[in-house]
């Protein structure tokens, strides 16, 4: 009986220093962190080269920005006719965001609004120029229509002007493959 008393007695013991173990790691761990926040506060490290973080008065915010991510965002599932309607809201909002305009026009495209499209695409040029992008795009565009030889035009000029493209030369691909598609014997004339 007094093994078991003693035994218990060594139990209740280490469980008290345990919890005065914990009890004093606990303090310093607090004062550490208190201490590391004042340090932070009171002296703050400048990294080399300026800090990386920009602040938000740094940031320039446009109020096109959410409609056109949204935009991008459907354009990019198929989804255009609502693409459509966020890039709307984009260049309405910011109507010199050219990226607005551009996501604006291929989605006119996707839903054979080719006529408002091209309007879109003309604003895009007015405030960015004739970009790779712009003239990849309406060359896609006048292929969706069937204009094939302005499409070549438009695919050729963008070429032109960065020939390393994947994208434009996947669309030129895209083109031959299409005329040769369409082309009749002279022979088979009705």
């Amino acid at each position: 009986m007094n093994l078991l008393r003693r035994a218990g007695d060594e139990g209740v013991m280490r469980r008290i220093i345990f919890m005065l173990t914990c009890c004093w790691l606990g303090i310093g761990l607090a004062g550490c962190d208190q201490t590391l926040r004042e340090a932070a506060v009171v002296a703050p490290v400048e990294p080399p080269g300026g800090d990386p973080v920009q602040e938000p008065t740094d940031v320039k915010y446009y109020p096109s920005d959410e409609p056109v991510r949204l935009g991008l965002e459907h354009f990019n599932r198929g989804n255009y006719g609502i693409a459509q309607r966020y890039f709307k809201d984009g260049v309405e909002k910011s109507p010199k965001d050219v990226t607005a305009w551009v996501g604006l026009a291929a989605s006119y495209d996707r839903i054979r609004r080719f006529d408002l499209a091209d309007q879109a695409y003309a604003q895009a040029i007015r405030l960015g120029g004739e970009t790779v992008q712009v003239l990849n795009d309406q060359g896609y565009s006048y292929m969706l229509r069937g204009n094939l030889s302005a499409a070549r035009r438009k695919f050729e000029k963008a070429y032109s002007l960065d020939p390393g493209n994947p994208v434009i030369a996947n669309n030129l691909e895209l083109l031959n493959g299409s005329r040769r598609f369409i082309e009749r014997p002279p022979n088979n004339q009705p």
